[in-house]
């Protein structure tokens, strides 16, 4: 007994470091990894990964003017997102390039940009503190800053959830019926773009969006309704998050990649042994009952 307190529950109970990385990581899943549900079932992944780059070059730009400066990083890194978001839908509505594609041209272009002006300021230690993040770093204000952004996205959430769910089963339904359709992806842009701010000060530009994304797919493996597969992906989520703690902590291995493996793990389970749509349903299905 005191060998399974010692590897699961003593570095959180021991540690203050640790109880603030778990209270991130908890945090954060429990507002992203409801976003990449919506994300998954609208086949907008990539929109994701394309603003969690592009929320660089605006962190990019706060570092160099205020340093290490919290609220000005998270506002730089929010506007960067948004405007290469809107830079790629009015791309997409003006010319005949469809959105996904701009999207994959501006990401990379936006990473380079980060890249190069944080190389202007800061050394490689800053580089990689704004790529792969440091969750075991979170500080009490990165925790305001995610419970606000975590109760923000909940609230919207729940107030726009059924037109979400419509633009999902059905948009064209939805625009019949008067559905301010532009006004909800606007608004789902924004809190994306919110919770990869959030997401940055512990995981990194780059990480961020692995613990939004990945649990949300693992869930989809196992359950169809939106409602199920929103509540597996925060466990999924908050599971992996923990897990990647413990990992870092046992094997002084880096946090944020860690909790992305762990992610990965989950999804490899689910891909194999999933109850829709995996190896396992599709060539060893359950037998139905037979006359």
């Amino acid at each position: 007994m005191m060998e399974i307190y010692d590897y699961l529950i003593g570095p959180f109970a021991d540690y203050a470091f640790m109880r603030r990385a778990l209270a991130a990581v908890v945090i954060l899943a429990c507002g992203s990894t409801p976003l990449g549900v919506f994300l998954v079932l609208r086949r907008m992944s990539l929109m994701a990964e394309a603003m969690s780059h592009a929320v660089l070059p605006g962190v990019a730009i706060a570092f160099m003017v205020a340093g290490f400066s919290l609220p000005l990083m998270s506002l730089g890194g929010f506007c960067a997102g948004v405007a290469v978001a809107l830079l790629a839908g009015l791309a997409s509505r003006f010319t005949q390039m469809r959105e996904d594609a701009s999207f994959a041209a501006l990401y990379p272009v936006a990473l380079a940009l980060g890249v190069m002006l944080v190389s202007l300021r800061g050394g490689a230690i800053d580089l990689m503190h704004l790529l792969f993040g440091s969750v075991l770093a979170v500080d009490q204000a990165s925790l305001f800053l995610m419970t606000g952004i975590t109760g923000a996205t909940l609230m919207a959430l729940a107030i726009a959830y059924r037109p979400l769910v419509m633009a999902i089963c059905d948009p064209a339904f939805l625009s019949s019926q008067g559905g301010r359709t532009t006004l909800y992806h606007l608004l789902f842009l924004a809190l994306t773009a919110m919770n990869l701010v959030a997401g940055f000060q512990a995981m990194g530009t780059l990480m961020a969006v692995g613990l939004m994304i990945i649990p949300a797919i693992a869930a989809r493996f196992w359950v169809k309704h939106i409602d199920a597969m929103l509540g597996l992906a925060v466990l999924i989520g908050v599971s992996a998050g923990m897990a990647g703690l413990l990992i870092s902590y046992h094997a002084s291995v880096a946090s944020g990649p860690a909790i992305i493996l762990v992610a990965g793990v989950f999804y490899l389970a689910s891909f194999l042994l999933g109850h829709h749509d995996s190896l396992r349903a599709r060539y060893w299905p359950r037998r139905h009952l037979t006359q």
